[in-house]
């Protein structure tokens, strides 16, 4: 648990811009949910750290542009997997 929000916002941007991960992926390392990292990142950040809202910003623009690549990859995965299974 976090006693101080703004470590925790900070704490979750710099891991963002780290790493490239997506909101879900940060929420899973850091042990909070989803919603409050999304807060963070995008509402809180920007009035702590100016600079670091813009990156973090940045990344969040480039998950947002290959969703659609990731969840088309995870369905194809899905089916490959089903079909491999009743190939026995």
């Amino acid at each position: 648990m976090w006693k101080n929000i703004e470590e925790r916002a900070i704490h979750c941007g710099e891991y963002i811009v780290k790493t490239g991960c997506t909101v879900r992926a940060c929420a899973d390392a850091l042990g909070s949910s989803k919603s409050t990292v999304h807060k963070d990142v995008t509402e809180r950040l920007y009035y702590l750290d100016a600079a670091l809202w813009e990156k973090v910003q940045k990344v969040l623009g480039i998950n947002l542009q290959e969703r659609h690549l990731r969840g088309g990859n995870a369905t194809r995965l899905k089916y490959e997997k089903k079909r491999d299974c009743g190939k026995n």
